[in-house]
């Protein structure tokens, strides 16, 4: 798909404030309302826009003790990983997991209450899966930057 500037601000638009209305986007680039709906519609349709979400301010809802938490497996046997990244999908303290290079294979960002919901959560359910040789937690202290904008130019 061909994204032209118009598409690459359309999209920056739309990451900094997703409720804005098509007519607001239209004004800021100095598009039809038309244009600007068809243009979506085309970002959504080839999955460029993958979807919309509300983000929530994790303090108030007291989630904010944020750990980063790198896990190793016994061995890096197909079964091992598929089993793994599935039953990590399931765990809802899991906000983000990577596959990762190194000395560790994958990076999970856990967000909970505080360091006893963490407790709980290491004892009842991470170090209930299967084929885990090792884990080593970071907490977070403060937290520097936090985007979801992705720089498209």
């Amino acid at each position: 798909m061909n994204i032209d500037d118009k598409d690459k601000k359309l999209i920056v638009l739309l990451q900094n404030d997703a409720k804005k209305t098509t007519k607001e986007l239209a004004s800021e680039l100095n598009l039809s309302v038309t244009a600007v709906f068809e243009r979506i519609k085309k970002l959504e349709k080839n999955k460029v826009i993958s979807r919309y979400v509300a983000l929530v301010d994790k303090e108030k809802i007291g989630r904010n003790f944020i750990v980063l938490c790198h896990v190793k497996l016994i061995q890096h046997k197909k079964e091992y990983i598929t089993q793994f990244e599935k039953e990590i999908t399931d765990l809802k303290e899991v906000i983000e997991c990577f596959h990762v290079s190194g000395d560790y294979d994958y990076i999970l960002k856990i967000c909970v209450k505080d360091i006893q919901d963490y407790r709980e959560f290491m004892v009842t359910k991470l170090t209930t899966l299967q084929h885990i040789a090792s884990t080593q937690s970071s907490f977070t202290i403060k937290e520097v930057k936090n985007t979801t904008v992705i720089d498209i130019r």
